[in-house]
Formats: C-alpha cells, structure tokens, sequence
C-alpha cells in the first residue's frame, strides 16, 4: 500500500478524501491543527472504513514541527494538500492571517517534500482564481485574473509557487484541482460539512437554519445580474470531489501526466442560483426555510461555473452526483449531528 499524506484531513473535503483513499487501497497519514474540525471526524472515517488512519495533530504554520514530522515519517508517496483557511469574507476581515495561513504552510510542505524526494502533490485550488470570468462556462485556459479576495489571491499565489517548483524541479509533479462549490456530505452520514461558529459556506447555514440552529438564512443580495438576482455557482457534491483527488493521485503514480504541473477544474458544468439552492432544499426536506436579504458580501463574484470537458477527457472523471443527492446527504448529515 502507497502512503499518501492528506493535510487538513479532518476538514470537509480532506475527510471525504481520506475515506476514498483507503477505499481504493492506500495508506493513510493525516496532519490537521483541528481549527475548523473535530477529533470525532476522525472517529467518523474509521466508522466508514474499518481502518482508522494515522492521525497527527500538527500545525502547519510551525517550519520545526513540519521538518520533524518528515523526518519520522518516511516512505511517503504522494501529498494531497488541503490545508488551508477558504472564507473569502474572512480573508477580506484577515487578509494577514490568510496569507500566513495559505502560503507558509505551503512553502514549508514543499521544502519538505524537496528534502525527501517526494514528488507527487495534489493541491486544492479554488475557481477563485479566475476572478469574474469573462464568459462562461470557464475553461481552464481562462486568464487568472486580479483575485476578488485575500483568499482567492493566496490561491493564485499558491499556483504560482507550485508552477515555479515545478519547472525548476522536473521530477517533481504536481496537479492543482481548481474546484468550485462542494457541497453535501457522505451517505453513511458518518462525516460531513461541520463548521466552527458561524457557518460560511451556503449550505451548512441553510441546514443549520432548518435545524433551528440558526433563525433565519442571510442571503448575500438579490440585485446582482441573474436570472433571480441572486449569485450563480457551480456545487458539486463532496464525494464526487473526493473521488477526483484520487484519480489524480493516481495519474501522478503512474507518471502518466502530460506535464510535470497540470490543473483541471473540478466541477459539474452546471450553475444553480443560491435561490435556487434554498428551493431545492426546502424540496428536498419539506420544510420552509426562512431567510431575508441583505446587503451583498465583499469579494462575491456574480457568477461562476465549470467547463469541465478536460477533466471528464483526461483524467476519465466525472461529476455523477445530484443536486438533489447533495441537498438529501447535506441534511441527512445534519439531522445525524444534531440527533433530530
């Protein structure tokens, strides 16, 4: 069995990543500091899996801690790199702390994996990077445009630190998954989204509002230039992205990459309203969901959603889940948590 390490492994995607990983066959090692998950995480991937992974409570942002965790791991194959701070309105309130966050930690892995020859990297990159696209669907030969965000930046930033490496470092390999919205969680219910604090993503607060968890939904503006004037994304359900990391670690195993830094959307090909969303949901669960407009949210581009044709042809993926899947498993998870 391939050892693969997955930083921020107990985090939404990174979670449902470890559990596909060890569904296909690999060995596991997680690095996560817990700032936005929960040992139980833990406990719901093992419930999954039959095989707990091998967990270490670490912070990235510490260069001797990262250095003495390679030096008593040996044998790593392959790297899937998720941790990271994603809230753009955070970003906007903390632009330092992101940068800090989302850059260091990355330069510090990649010294690392230098030192001990390790050269496959899949990194979690955003469609942020593409700013307000010119057309849509975007492909991935769109322009990175000036970032909306600190956090969209810090993925920008992040790509290019990867691409440098990457030409000066031939035999090092590495794909960037530009995805856009994940959303859902797993079937068993066993793992999913779980927010610290206030949730800042759409639906964790919409399941967390029909939960009663929260009053009522915030919908950030309802004047932006759309069909019902709310934002348009591309959500894509968590465990279809889980599976994607996977086929691209394994197309960097077999060293079947066309070039040694490649980047592929990740998504559905399919934009949906966040009004949409809310009627979807309220479909799904048979609930009203109250919510109330207010005033638009820094850093929120209008619309945004995937060609993914390269990703579908190349690494032979593709989205195959619902929207209605998500919705289903996204309050399934939370009903599960909140023991409704």
């Amino acid at each position: 069995m391939k050892k693969i390490l997955v930083t921020g492994g107990l985090g939404y995607i990174g979670s449902h990543t470890v559990v596909e990983l060890q569904n296909s066959g690999f060995e596991v090692i997680i690095i996560d500091n817990l700032s936005n998950s929960s040992l139980n995480v833990l406990e719901g991937i093992t419930s999954i899996t039959k095989k707990p992974p091998v967990f270490e409570r670490l912070d990235l942002r510490i260069k001797a801690d990262v250095i003495d965790f390679f030096q008593r791991h040996e044998n790593i194959a392959g790297v899937i790199h998720f941790a990271a701070s994603k809230a753009v309105g955070e970003s906007v309130a903390q632009p330092l702390y992101y940068y800090e966050n989302n850059i260091s930690t990355l330069i510090y892995l990649l010294q690392e994996c230098k030192a001990h020859s390790i050269n496959n990297f899949i990194f979690s990159s955003s469609c942020t990077v593409y700013g307000e696209p010119d057309s849509l669907p975007i492909t991935e030969e769109a322009p990175v445009k000036k970032a909306t965000s600190p956090y969209g930046n810090t993925k920008q930033i992040s790509e290019e630190i990867l691409e440098d490496t990457c030409s000066v470092h031939p035999q090092f390999r590495c794909i960037a998954l530009r995805y856009f919205n994940p959303i859902g969680a797993h079937d068993s219910a066993m793992i999913g989204e779980l927010p610290v604090g206030v949730p800042q993503n759409l639906v964790p607060f919409i399941t967390q509002t029909a939960a009663g968890v929260r009053k009522e939904l915030a919908i950030f503006g309802n004047d932006y230039n759309t069909s019902d004037g709310s934002c348009i994304r591309d959500y894509i359900h968590v465990v279809d992205l889980a599976k994607a990391h996977v086929v691209a670690l394994e197309r960097l195993l077999k060293k079947a990459n066309a070039s040694n830094f490649e980047i592929f959307n990740v998504g559905t090909g399919k934009g949906t309203s966040v009004l949409e969303i809310v009627e979807a949901f309220e479909a799904v669960s048979e609930l009203k969901l109250p919510y109330r407009i207010v005033e638009r949210r820094p850093g929120d581009v209008v619309s945004v959603y995937a060609d993914t044709t390269k990703a579908n042809e190349i690494l032979e993926w593709k989205a195959e889940r619902s929207l209605k899947d998500a919705l289903s498993s996204a309050w399934k998870w939370e009903q599960h948590i909140r023991n409704l």
